[in-house]
């Protein structure tokens, strides 16, 4: 297994983590939650960049702005299918980036795509309405947030691999902290809620693993073509399946479970061609 590939693996777990978390908040404002998490990252990152003497402003200011401007949106519109979905639902369907990742690296850095991958993006498509159809938790309001998400998370993943060698993975999620904790500072004051109680230190727990998790993933986009490490973060869907079973008691059908295995079909099936 590739570094990139190890990186990834790191970087979905504990994104699931902090999904975990963020569900049990998804009572707050989405927005809301988007300002602690990156606030709460945003303040580790910055202890870093100070211990590693790197300056924060970086020198490919404008790809860095775009990478926080498109985090930031990916981030809340996945906040609200988290909060209006089942977790594991959710998550499958944030989880389509990778699909589009790839496809906008053929296109953007020019990236080679065996042929009979396309069958099982397919699929894994499929797999993903077939959930709709069978399970009246997903209303088509919020599937097309939750596609739009994955869409411009795909987006990010070019930007950061763009990024590759120009950049060090602390500047480039620092930036993407930044924009998200000022966006979510401005943009939560008319709907804010007060957390309560145990809520805080659920807070703090999403930040500290977002900013674990922003770590591994912008060294494994550097460290690895996109359409091989991006293809990865599927694994997630198990943890975010177990996670919503166990935890939230969430529970599937016969043809959700079938369109989950469509979508995890594909996916194993594309990362054994590659």
């Amino acid at each position: 297994m590739s570094t990139g590939a190890k990186s990834m693996l790191l970087a979905t777990f504990y994104f699931a983590i902090m999904n975990i978390f963020i569900k049990a908040v998804s009572h707050l404002p989405a927005i809301e939650i988007v300002f602690f998490r990156c606030g709460v990252s945003l303040l580790i990152c910055f202890y870093q960049l100070k211990k590693e003497q790197l300056d924060w402003k970086g020198t490919n200011r404008k790809l860095l702005l775009l990478r926080g401007v498109l985090g930031t949106i990916a981030l809340y519109t996945y906040f609200i299918t988290i909060s209006k979905m089942p977790l594991g639902t959710a998550v499958i369907i944030q989880y389509l980036s990778p699909i589009f990742t790839t496809i906008l690296a053929i296109f953007i850095l020019k990236e080679y795509v065996k042929p009979i991958q396309w069958l099982f993006f397919i699929i894994s498509f499929a797999g993903v309405f077939l959930m709709k159809e069978f399970d009246e938790r997903i209303e088509l309001t919020y599937l097309l947030i939750g596609l739009f998400s994955a869409i411009t998370s795909a987006f990010v993943y070019i930007t950061i691999r763009s990024l590759k060698e120009k950049e060090h993975p602390l500047i480039v999620v620092f930036h993407f902290q930044l924009i998200g904790t000022l966006s979510g500072m401005v943009f939560s004051v008319p709907v804010f809620e007060m957390p309560a109680g145990i809520e805080w230190l659920y807070l703090l727990i999403i930040g500290i693993f977002t900013q674990l998790g922003q770590l591994n993933m912008t060294r494994a986009l550097q460290q690895d073509r996109v359409a091989n490490v991006s293809i990865i973060n599927y694994t997630g869907v198990i943890y975010a399946i177990a996670a919503g079973f166990l935890l939230f008691g969430e529970h599937y059908g016969w043809g959700t479970l079938a369109g989950i295995g469509l979508v995890l079909a594909g996916v194993v099936m594309s990362m054994i061609i590659k």
